[in-house]
């Protein structure tokens, strides 16, 4: 067979170890397919005894025979029961497998950075979770069944036909080489189109993600035609993919039962000279000529097999990449849990950016007094989120420190930080549960009436008792029928519910109308009194009595001060306002 490069190497490697805690299946499954192999290369010989017990007309001896068909029928009966119990086994180690492998890609996706899910494609990811599992399984199971059965086969038939004829098995022993060769020419190439077939498939994946996650925008803007032809040329590419890949891995058995029909030829004519030279008899022919035929079939079993390892092993080397990549900085040594805080904030000096040839937050100062109210304006691209997403720690600072009561957030551990805050964005997220899990979500341990008394003060009690099973109403996971402005309200709910010391509310209501906005914004008032809050807004009467308005461009700070102030400065805070309320 082929010889695996180095990257296949290494994936065969990891899929043993994750086999490792069902090895006592796994070596159950070899020896029965031991069991398997031997009792199958058995019943030629006694086949070819049944052949040698017919001397010829009137000279049988029946009651020889019946003893061999009753050993036939006792040898065919554990053949099966093994074929069974080995089947039962391989199932088992290969959906567990692939289970730890899918559980593991999935708690791995939780601990990596927001930059890596920010920076790929989450069609892709989704594809390395389910199809690229689902594919690794596949190829899994048939390996798991034939690859040892087919070898044991090849070496206990190799040692059967030495035994009968010496001269006989050497013409199958040189033709074996042909076989190989191949077998490995066909395996080397199979790998190639199988990883791209993959890659293609995870791209199709994503256009279709995509595709039905903006909907409505692609109908709007009458992209309709255009989506299509992405999602036809991503096709053609797998289309192309899939028939490289097939086209290999179905020629190998043409090619293979080629060779084996030239080996089978070969032993009927040695095989038959020798019998007519007496050196062997017509059973041991027969027997012989069973051997050459079993001989030479695993060689296309396990050629099949190496093509289904071989897309197997480009699944798993997928899935491997993402369980390779660099996870979230753990906290450090002596970080602490931080389980309250009067809210004082401060940066110092902080700067930040994404990529390093495009800076971002550069000598950013701020100092957040308990109760206090920040407001957060500016362009579009100005830095405001990523400011909110430093403060959260879901990025480190560059350099510069972050202090949450005089002490770096970089010593406080990242899940105690974030309880500290309660954040509502302008991006809505709905899991699938009911309504009150939903909200629940804000505080596990909740009672029914804490959850609907926070719901009633974020003013979706209303139109959640006006579903079909109201506060017990089960929620797709992207909201289903309701509008964005309800999800933004449950959003709000959880908020209320938890009752945090500190607020983030990132245009938190932006898909809200007017009416509800001025409820929300009651709400919010109450909420926020002796808590320090940090808002971003576009819509700048939501902000007017703020207590501190950061005016940013360019990752910088360009004005503060409170709303009048800012007015009467006459500058870009008076120049934003004008341009929302003036004509």
């Amino acid at each position: 067979m082929k010889r695996m490069d180095v990257s296949q190497k290494s994936t065969l490697k990891r899929v043993l170890v994750l086999a490792r805690p069902y090895r006592l299946r796994v070596l159950d499954s070899l020896a029965l397919a031991a069991v398997i192999v031997c009792t199958t290369l058995y019943l030629p010989v006694l086949s070819g005894r049944a052949i040698d017990d017919m001397i010829g007309a009137g000279r049988v001896d029946f009651a020889a025979i019946a003893r061999i068909l009753n050993t036939m029928s006792l040898v065919l009966l554990v053949t099966a029961a093994c074929q069974w119990w080995m089947t039962q086994n391989n199932n088992v180690v290969a959906f567990s497998m692939v289970r730890d492998l899918r559980d593991e890609a999935f708690d791995k996706m939780q601990k990596l950075p927001l930059s890596y899910i920010d920076s790929h494609a989450h069609g892709d990811l989704i594809s390395r979770i389910m199809n690229d599992a689902d594919q690794f399984s596949e190829g899994l199971l048939m390996g798991l069944a034939q690859l040892f059965t087919g070898v044991l086969t090849i070496l206990l038939t190799l040692g059967f036909m030495l035994a009968i004829n010496a001269g006989t098995a050497l013409i199958v022993i040189g033709v074996t080489p042909l076989s190989i060769f191949v077998a490995g020419f066909i395996a080397k190439r199979t790998y190639v189109h199988f990883k791209t077939q993959a890659k293609a498939r995870a791209q199709m994946t994503d256009i279709a993600e995509e595709m039905i996650g903006g909907l409505e925008e692609i109908r709007m803007y009458d992209r309709t035609d255009a989506v299509a032809a992405d999602f036809r040329k991503a096709d053609e590419q797998l289309r192309q993919a899939s028939v490289k890949a097939t086209f290999y891995s179905s020629i190998t058995n043409p090619s293979t039962r080629f060779v084996n029909n030239l080996v089978y030829a070969g032993v009927a004519v040695f095989g038959a000279m020798s019998a007519i030279q007496g050196r062997m008899s017509v059973g041991q022919l027969t027997v012989f000529l069973s051997y050459a035929s079993q001989y030479t079939k695993p060689f296309n079993d396990i050629s099949g097999v190496m093509t289904e390892l071989q897309n197997s092993l480009a699944c798993a080397a997928r899935l491997f990449e993402l369980l390779d990549e660099t996870e979230i900085q753990p906290d450090d040594a002596d970080a602490a849990d931080r389980k309250k805080a009067e809210g004082r904030v401060e940066l110092q000096d902080v700067f930040f950016s994404y990529r390093p040839d495009q800076p971002l937050i550069r000598d950013f100062n701020l100092k957040a007094e308990p109760g206090q109210n920040i407001a957060i304006v500016g362009p579009t691209g100005c830095g405001k989120t990523t400011l909110i997403n430093l403060l959260m720690r879901f990025y480190d600072v560059d350099s510069g420190r972050i202090l949450v009561e005089d002490t770096d957030i970089r010593h406080c551990r990242r899940q105690s930080l974030r309880r500290l805050y309660g954040m509502v964005l302008q991006d809505t997220w709905i899991r699938h549960g009911t309504v009150l899990e939903n909200i629940a979500l804000g505080r596990k341990d909740a009672s029914r009436e804490e959850i609907i008394a926070a719901a009633v003060k974020a003013r979706a009690d209303g139109f959640i008792r006006r579903l079909k099973d109201g506060y017990d109403t089960v929620l797709p996971a992207d909201g289903g029928s309701l509008s964005a402005g309800e999800r933004q309200l449950l959003c709000i709910a959880r908020v209320m519910l938890a009752v945090p010391d500190m607020l983030i509310l990132d245009e938190a209501t932006s898909s809200i109308d007017t009416r509800t906005e001025k409820l929300i914004q009651q709400a919010f008032d109450e909420l926020m009194k002796g808590r320090t809050s940090f808002i971003v807004a576009h819509r700048l009467s939501t902000i007017r009595n703020a207590d501190l308005i950061l005016v940013m461009k360019d990752g910088q700070i360009l004005e503060r001060g409170r709303h009048q102030e800012l007015l009467e400065q006459n500058g870009f805070y008076a120049q934003l306002y004008r341009s929302q309320f003036e004509d």
